[in-house]
């Protein structure tokens, strides 16, 4: 049966993540990691790339993925359950709220200016957790390839990032039975 004690920390954690982080999912990413390896050590941090891999893999959020991955490690179903509505349930919230606040002041020159600060705040997350899982990845002409033309396709031809990670993960496979192949011989 699993520990339900374990389930409502999970919730706890990630309702705060929810809360009190702007940005979405990426910008979610230095902050999960922070509190589920560093502060409550529920994962090891070599695990962060893996699952953020696989949430990005996944239909849905980044950020949900990841809830529902670690809570389903930490205290199976129930907490992959309430781990995710712990990061889902702030956004409703702020933002059932904050729909009727901006219908009637969006034309306030200040709360436009408020979002122009917010966005670039955003930014600085999306490219820190950029740069952590860069130096995590690990690095080979065949991974700096696959990131260039990931990167080319998806921004220059407009190609929907779904196909790319999809394509990539196919080039990976192939790339790793491929040497694999080469090493017996």
């Amino acid at each position: 049966m699993p520990d339900i004690r374990q389930g409502l920390r999970l919730f706890a954690s990630f309702f705060k993540i929810g809360a009190f982080t702007f940005g979405g999912g990426y910008a979610m990413v230095p902050l999960i990691e922070r509190e589920v390896c560093e502060k409550k050590r529920w994962l090891e941090k070599d695990d962060m790339l893996e699952i953020v891999a696989i949430a990005e893999s996944t239909p849905g959020p980044i950020a949900i993925n990841t809830a529902t991955y670690v809570g389903t490690r930490v205290a199976g179903v129930t907490g992959a359950a309430l781990a995710t509505l712990g990061v889902v349930l702030p956004s409703f919230l702020i933002i059932f709220c904050l729909s009727f606040l901006l219908e009637r002041f969006s034309d306030v020159r200040a709360v436009r200016y408020a979002f122009f600060g917010v966005r670039a705040g955003v930014l600085a997350l999306v490219l820190k957790a950029l740069v952590s899982m860069y130096k995590k990845c690990p690095k080979s002409v065949f991974a700096y390839i696959v990131m260039g033309l990931s990167f080319a396709v998806v921004t220059f031809l407009n190609v929907s990032a779904i196909w790319a990670v999809l394509a990539a993960a196919i080039l990976g496979i192939a790339y790793s039975v491929l040497r694999a192949r080469r090493a017996k011989t």
